[in-house]
């Protein structure tokens, strides 16, 4: 029994309580799971034992070498977008593919997932093809909720496809290779930009009225076309040395990190300095804010993770994990039962809450009961990532809607991007069940990992 005497299991279930009234009124995650934490560890420890362990948590958790990718990652998103390789990458697309009626919103679709590449967010995404591509696809005759819909579902795919940031917070908060859950994205990435490019050719046969027409604009001679590809030189560079880097086994993912940033910092210093005195100045104050963005979201990122640390040795400590597990097994749940019954509250809690967050809540409760009934940790890992992208575009509170809308035209609404988010849920959805039918998409490539 605990202090006060309550069974540790009950100072457990009202642990997790005690989170959830936390984040409804607002608490941010890190300070919510150590709030939550440090008072059920005080009852069932004491006060001195649990600033030991919160201390020794934050310590441990935080200077593991692993976690350098994570600003690593971050820097070259904001370095990716700021720099205009997004709107290069988008142009070039459009050349290719705008003259035909979905060729524009394509082109975002493909676009994203070549972004991703180089930007591991997908609420960043979503903003940077919001304000680049949505606008150039109204003016084609796209209507509004179905021109911000591609660009707010398109950003998640960069959350798959690494460097995927939400890869790199799962495999550590699990203990899973970081390095084998970003190479399991690469498949299930493809998988959803193929799906995406269909659902968009779908619509245009489906409601004529939401892109009236193909583009003129973009009727490219084979010069220009051809031309433009120098606009990708960057994201080749920078794929080759992850992709490359990792599945070679010349790099491990902190190397592939390192030098993947290296290289986007240098061709946005190039560009700088290749610009007039004026584009100089703007250019080096970008550069300031990207460096500043990153060692603030850096740090969030980082206090999270230590808070998430001590969560989860509160929940150990209370053994509700091992009596969460008991009852799973006892139920004779299959694992396959047992993942979609997860993969549902994923996707609910994603409607409410950032990825982040989700994982945070969920590894130490989740994680052992998939150990314990033999799931494979990689396969799992991809539906859990897939599943809380789902979530991040599904209202009420869909991260990447909200990210559209703050920087969409003045004319677009709320209602008008939640109008035309649906056939794009459906279909994330449908690479879901794909993926429980065919776990191989998810798995092969970590496997010929060394």
């Amino acid at each position: 029994m605990g202090a006060f005497g309550l069974d540790p299991l009950v100072l457990g279930g009202l642990g997790i309580a005690l989170l959830f009234v936390l984040l409804a009124l607002g608490t941010h995650i890190g300070f919510a799971l150590i709030i939550a934490s440090a008072i059920g560890l005080a009852v069932v420890t004491g006060f001195k034992p649990m600033t030991d362990m919160v201390i020794n948590s934050f310590y441990h958790k935080i200077s593991n070498p692993t976690l350098i990718t994570l600003p690593l990652f971050i820097l070259m998103g904001h370095l990716a977008s700021g720099g205009g390789i997004s709107r290069d990458i988008y142009e070039s697309l459009s050349l290719w593919l705008g003259k035909f009626r979905s060729g524009l919103g394509i082109a975002t679709v493909l676009a994203c997932a070549a972004f991703g590449t180089v930007c591991g967010a997908s609420v960043v995404a979503s903003a940077v093809f919001s304000k680049i591509s949505a606008p150039q696809m109204r003016r084609q005759g796209y209507d509004k909720s179905l021109a911000y819909a591609i660009a707010s579902a398109s950003g998640a795919i960069g959350m798959l496809i690494p460097p995927s940031i939400l890869a790199i917070v799962y495999g550590t908060l699990s203990g899973v290779s970081i390095g084998k859950v970003l190479m399991a994205g690469i498949a299930p990435g493809i998988l959803v930009t193929i799906a995406f490019s269909l659902t968009i050719v779908l619509m245009s046969k489906i409601k004529p009225s939401y892109i009236k027409r193909g583009s003129t604009e973009y009727s490219a001679t084979w010069a220009q076309r051809i031309k433009s590809l120098k606009s990708w030189w960057t994201v080749t560079i920078v794929a080759l040395s992850i992709f490359g880097g990792m599945y070679g086994g010349v790099f491990s993912p902190s190397e592939a990190a390192s030098v993947a940033a290296l290289l986007i910092s240098l061709i946005y210093l190039i560009r700088m300095f290749n610009g007039d005195k004026n584009k100089r100045k703007q250019d080096f104050r970008e550069l300031i804010r990207c460096l500043n963005e990153t060692a603030i979201t850096s740090a969030l990122i980082f206090f999270i993770f230590g808070s998430a640390t001590v969560f989860s040795q509160f929940i150990v400590l209370t053994g509700l994990t091992i009596t969460i597990s008991e009852l799973v097994i006892g139920a004779n749940l299959s694992p396959i039962v047992l993942v979609i019954v997860f993969t549902v509250i994923f996707v609910v809690l994603g409607m409410f809450l950032d990825g982040i967050s989700i994982l945070c809540i969920t590894i130490p409760v989740f994680n052992p009961i998939i150990s314990a009934a033999g799931i494979d940790a990689i396969w799992y890992a991809t539906i859990v990532i897939l599943s809380v992208e789902v979530g991040l575009i599904t209202p009420p509170v869909g991260l990447n809607l909200f990210a559209a809308k703050g920087v969409a035209e003045p004319d677009v609404s709320l209602e008008d991007i939640v109008r035309g988010i649906w056939p794009f849920v459906i279909a994330m959805l449908a690479c879901v069940v794909i993926l429980f039918a065919f776990p191989g998409i998810g798995t092969f490539l970590p496997r010929l990992v060394n």
